[in-house]
């Protein structure tokens, strides 16, 4: 996302299922950038400000795969992501799942 006044607001999102890498499943400026910012919230779906990513991101075409080398930017925010995660056994102090 991009907050700057002059430019207009620029959103991506990304689907992981686990069985490919991440890839690009929404993008936009302005009014389109904040209704995916809208539903993203609207569902609970974590949300990451990273202005320089989101530009690299934002190159991308519709369904491809993010390149090899944001593999690690995109890992460190997707596990970021799953340790926000009500249902993540860290987050649950009854749980009787190992803690890594």
């Amino acid at each position: 996302m991009n907050d700057n006044p002059a430019t207009p607001r620029t959103a991506v999102a990304l689907t992981y299922d686990q069985k490919r890498a991440p890839y690009l499943s929404a993008k936009g400026k302005g009014l389109v950038a904040e209704e995916i910012i809208r539903i993203a919230a609207e569902h609970g779906i974590f949300i990451h400000e990273d202005p320089a990513l989101v530009e690299m991101l934002a190159l991308l075409q519709l369904g491809q795969d993010i390149p090899e080398s944001l593999y690690k930017a995109i890992a460190e925010v997707i596990a970021f992501a799953y340790s926000l995660r009500s249902d993540n056994p860290v987050n649950d102090p009854t749980s009787t799942q190992p803690h890594l």
